[in-house]
């Protein structure tokens, strides 16, 4: 990166070919220990994210097991002080030399994999959950708290296939639960990037992760931008992305590929 918290025009041309960008060290080792420690304040429960807390691997886990993977949405109402922190303010400098000065927040998320779960999320676009929108510009930057590996659930990526129309998608499990499309490793590119550090992808861009199989966390903090117009039209079409404690209804929204 050049300058703070910019991005070259080589890397903007990278995402908008392949798209997906990595971007190291978007926040430093202090700054991890402390995003790890409000993270494991939402995981215990010590901040209570209620019904916007869910289980994104419902139909997946094992016997059992109480969450596949857990997906909190909106912590960002729970705990206010996140909107003000780094890692929100350098998501969106970069968001917007990626796709345009118009970008804003949309929402965010935190999705972990806790050691042993071994449920992997999906081959999926973004754009599936979403309702249709006349501008398709939306990134997601996804920053991971631990050493993400293929071992524990790094990102999954099929390069240049955000150009490409979206891919049927169907319940992986049960109704409610992730949204799954075909695809394989044998198209992807696997990923692996240490704490601190991130991943930007377009809101098609084909991605997944394996399940959690080691003694370890796989936590990752997840911010979706998109133009401020287009939050407004959401909005008032009233989808907000779980906001309103509704985590769990998770639907196949895309008109373009019911």
């Amino acid at each position: 990166m050049t300058g703070k918290y910019k991005v070259t025009p080589e890397q903007t041309a990278f995402f908008n070919d392949q798209g997906y960008l990595l971007v190291k060290d978007i926040i430093s080792a202090e700054e991890v220990l402390r995003y790890s420690g409000i993270y494991d304040k939402f995981l215990d429960g010590t901040i209570d994210a209620g019904k916007n807390r869910a289980d994104l691997g419902i139909g997946m886990a094992k016997s059992g097991q109480v969450e596949a993977i857990t997906q909190i949405m909106w912590p960002s109402d729970f705990m206010p002080a996140l909107l003000e922190m780094s890692f929100h303010h350098r998501v969106l400098s970069i968001s917007r030399d990626l796709l345009g000065k118009d970008m804003d927040f949309d929402f965010d998320m935190l999705i972990s994999k806790a050691p042993g779960t071994n449920s992997p999320t999906p081959w999926h676009q973004d754009a599936a959950y979403w309702i249709n929108m006349p501008d398709t510009r939306a990134v997601s930057c996804w920053m991971t708290l631990d050493d993400s590996t293929k071992e524990n659930g790094c990102m999954w990526y099929v390069p240049g296939s955000h150009k490409l129309p979206l891919r049927p998608h169907r319940f992986a499990g049960k109704v409610g639960g992730a949204l799954m499309c075909d695809c394989s490793e044998e198209e992807g590119l696997a990923i692996e990037i240490k704490p601190g550090s991130c991943i930007f992808h377009h809101g098609h861009t084909l991605h997944y992760s394996r399940g959690n199989s080691t003694p370890g966390n796989r936590r990752a903090f997840i911010i979706n931008l998109r133009p401020e117009t287009m939050i407004a039209l959401e909005r008032e079409k009233g989808y907000d992305h779980g906001r309103g404690g509704n985590a769990a209804d998770r639907q196949l929204r895309n008109q373009e590929i019911k």
